[in-house]
């Protein structure tokens, strides 16, 4: 390991600190003693040691005499804080350092946990996110933004997008966490998962000790998180799309709200909302069923079955679509705790990140992200066993068992069932397995490394992606969902030969034939058209395969979306009192949107106005609305008549910010204005109302 002890030779005290343990080989080609680039297509010159072969985690604490840790460089940017953070102003915490780089399954995997260790200790402890991008477009710091949003995050997270930091403290792998005491000095050290049980119990000696001399500080540390103030979107996050064409049925992972949308697939009416939004694990009926960021869905054939990947329970969910239920078909509600997981028969068979679906008869495939395998189940024995990747984490093909897989993400049979398609996505390839055979090989992308990415098309391995994770073999062509490059990729499944057929340059929302994606995750395929899952846009967008123009599918019915579970909070509002003079007149309602926003044309919004005493404002004609695109005033007949009541007005209106990432969000509410009719005057009397969103 010369080249590595020479990069942390030059880091300092800490550096040393955290050199001398082999790294779990989170992001890695898990080759032994290997220097890897963390570049990719971005030319850093940092390296990350990626010795051992196994993930097992390690971990060191030190004396109480250890060195201070290196102070935060200046400069970079800072998300869900006010204003960026020095380790002085942390004098009296015990700190967690978490280096993580989003889209790495193992990362994603501490979250829970750091949210766990986050409410044990609520006033003494503080974690900071070191965002240590693998990918260019994972250095961004808007795009960070974005995972914050989608997982919750509530912690400061700062972007170390040139390594400063990770070179300071000689991080070695994704996920790596550094444990500092009240003091501000590096006492412990993790790699890899599991650091929860290691660190809590050093964490509570930490407290009692600098309890006892006085040094701790329980303010709580001063915030402003990302979410604060954001609208509600339609959509959140949505990670996959499955088309049942043969029943018209669209199934959305509306993966942010923890649950499946169930819509007409020509129109986008809503037909049904699978689950109630809340996070959990819950079964039963559609309204109280709970899941964890669903992703990857497979129906039956009869179309009476929806299989679906809930991704953070680490289960496959089974809903009843006529019965209107949702059960566990396997899973135990916890990450595997044997690393590959040991094979069983289901419900009791434990997983770990099962990300994607395919169905062939009573076989169900599953990409099991989190162990870098693919996985089957028989349906009728309930058997669930690996089928491929040895579990390493890498890009090597050939035979299933021996083959190295890096965190499979999106699964496709081809149309004559030879093939199972799948993106590597750590790896940034689009490869298959020969279900003949049993082999696994790459059909466009790079093999061998885990770092090396782009943007470029070609012919077979010359071609290069980032991050893909969707994919449909479709009309003979494989599609692709090129994630981190904000594109739609297109392969010939014989030459190999790769073209972009939508979206880029750049992040965005365009429709059209010159048409902008952010980040998208999910695909799939009928009628010669390619549905997909924009997952950072929080929309649908279906591209016309004849034209290649692209538009975004708006989803209708708006109060079957809203969910028992509440996704959608009606906001109450009492408006001030209001005076008009009796008579025939109308009501006038002026909805003012925030600038740059107005109505979607083509989202049907929906308004009702009512009376609490008719005898006062009698709504003499049409006194609602249901339409796309209302324009503001809309005026309804009414006939006034002295006294005093309560107007309601209920509004469910889409709106949207053109040319913007967030395409479509929604504003519910029901307002309420006390109104005295006096007596008639000249004119025709008018009833305004004026409400303003925020």
């Amino acid at each position: 390991m010369e080249h590595s002890e020479k990069v942390f030779a030059s880091r300092g005290v800490a550096g040393v600190l955290l050199a001398g343990l082999a790294a779990w080989c989170i992001l890695s080609a898990c080759a032994t003693s290997a220097s890897v680039d963390t570049s990719g297509a971005a030319g850093s010159s940092s390296s990350v040691d990626t010795a051992g072969s196994t993930p097992a985690a390690e971990q060191r604490f030190l004396d109480p005499g250890a060195p201070p840790a290196p102070p935060f460089p200046t400069g970079l940017d800072w998300l869900n804080t006010p204003a960026p953070l020095s380790l002085q102003e942390l004098r009296g915490k015990v700190v967690i350092i978490d280096f993580w780089t989003y889209g790495c399954i193992n990362c994603m995997h501490d979250i829970p946990w750091i949210k766990k260790i986050e409410s044990d200790f609520p006033d003494t402890l503080v974690v900071i996110g070191v965002h240590s991008a693998k990918f260019s477009h994972s250095g961004n710091t808007n795009n960070i933004r974005e995972v914050i949003l989608r997982y919750g995050l509530d912690y400061p997270v700062v972007n170390d997008d040139k390594f400063q930091i990770w070179n300071e403290y000689g991080a070695q792998g994704w996920p790596t966490l550094a444990l500092l005491d009240p003091q501000g000095r590096v006492v412990g050290s993790h790699f890899g998962e599991g650091f929860y049980p290691i660190f809590k119990p050093k964490i509570e000696s930490l407290i009692a000790e600098f309890s006892k001399k006085g040094l701790i500080d329980r303010q709580p540390l001063k915030l402003k998180l990302e979410e604060q103030g954001l609208p509600q979107t339609v959509l959140s996050f949505p990670g996959k799309v499955r088309i049942d064409a043969k029943h018209n049925r669209l199934f959305v992972a509306d993966t942010g709200h923890n649950r499946i949308v169930e819509a007409e697939l020509g129109t986008g009416r809503v037909v049904a909302v699978i689950g109630s939004g809340k996070q959990g694990s819950q079964n039963g009926g559609y309204s109280q069923a709970e899941f964890d960021q669903p992703e990857g869905m497979a129906y039956s054939s009869d179309g009476k079955l929806l299989y679906v990947a809930d991704t953070g329970n680490h289960d496959i969910r089974l809903v009843d679509l006529a019965a209107r239920t949702v059960a566990t078909l396997d899973g135990t509600g916890q990450q595997a705790q044997d690393y590959p997981p040991k094979p069983g028969i289901a419900p009791d068979a434990a997983l770990s990140s099962p990300w994607d679906l395919a169905l062939s008869g009573n076989t169900l495939y599953i990409a099991m992200a989190g162990a870098h395998q693919i996985w089957t189940m028989n349906l009728e024995t309930r058997q669930i066993q690996a089928f491929a990747g040895s579990g390493a984490e890498g890009a090597v093909d050939g035979p299933a068992s021996e083959a190295a897989l890096a965190q499979p993400s999106g699964l496709s049979l081809s149309p004559d069932g030879r093939r199972l398609y799948f993106v590597n996505s750590e790896g940034s390839a689009v490869r298959y397995v020969d279900l003949a055979t049993k082999n696994v090989v790459t059909l466009a992308g790079p093999t061998g490394s885990l770092f090396d990415y782009g943007d470029r098309n070609g012919i077979g391995q010359l071609a290069r992606f980032q991050h893909p994770l969707g994919i449909v073999a479709y009309d003979g062509l494989v599609y692709v969902a090129d994630t981190y490059n904000d594109k739609i990729r297109a392969i010939n499944p014989v030459s190999g030969a790769v073209k972009t057929l939508a979206g880029g340059p750049g992040s965005g929302w365009r429709d059209g034939r010159d048409s902008l994606f952010y980040e998208p995750s999910g695909l799939d395929a009928a009628g010669g058209k390619l549905y997909v899952a924009d997952t950072n846009n929080h929309s649908i967008r279906v591209i016309d395969l004849s034209t290649g123009s692209t538009s975004t599918l708006v989803l209708k019915g708006l109060n079957d979306l809203s969910g028992a579970g509440g996704v959608y909070g009606v906001k109450a509002v009492q408006l001030p009192p209001t005076e008009v003079a009796a008579g025939t007149g109308v009501v006038s309602l002026d909805v003012i949107f925030p600038q740059g926003y107005a109505p979607n044309a083509e989202a049907p919004s929906e308004i009702e106005v009512s009376s609490s005493a008719g005898s006062i404002v009698d709504l003499t004609g049409k006194h609602s609305f249901s339409g796309p695109g209302p324009r503001f005033p809309i005026s309804f007949p009414a006939a006034f008549n002295q006294g005093t009541t309560q107007l309601t007005v209920n509004l469910s209106v889409v709106y949207c910010q053109d040319q913007k990432a967030q395409v479509c969000l929604i504003h519910q509410a029901r307002l309420e204005i006390p109104v005295t009719v006096g007596k008639a005057a000249g004119g025709k009397p008018v009833l305004a109302i004026d409400y303003q969103v925020e």
